[in-house]
């Protein structure tokens, strides 16, 4: 495949997991809205995904995610956000995270 088209195809793709996204935050709205456990829980993982994938595609690996995402969990802690203050939520996805 020429370079041009690898190019394309790769802005391409960039573009749709960005419509993607959007989609799925849409339709955890909607499943909000209608209360469907089910439907929140699969919307969220498929937005997770997406944005796994995206931030892939935009160069940042999967490891590398889930390090910033670590230290980002343990700024927030540190600083009192305030879901750790009251529910301890950062804290404990913090851990989540470090037993993968």
């Amino acid at each position: 495949m020429p370079k041009e088209m690898d190019v394309v195809k790769r802005a391409k793709v960039i573009e749709w997991l960005k419509t993607e996204v959007l989609d799925q935050v849409s339709r955890l709205f909607k499943a909000m809205w209608e209360g469907s456990t089910a439907r929140i829980g699969d919307c969220l993982a498929s937005l997770m995904m997406s944005s796994y994938i995206l931030g892939r595609r935009l160069g940042v690996s999967y490891r590398e995610l889930d390090d910033l995402l670590i230290d980002k969990l343990r700024r927030h802690r540190k600083e009192g956000h305030q879901l750790e203050d009251w529910y301890q939520d950062i804290s404990a996805l913090e851990e989540h995270m470090r037993k993968r």
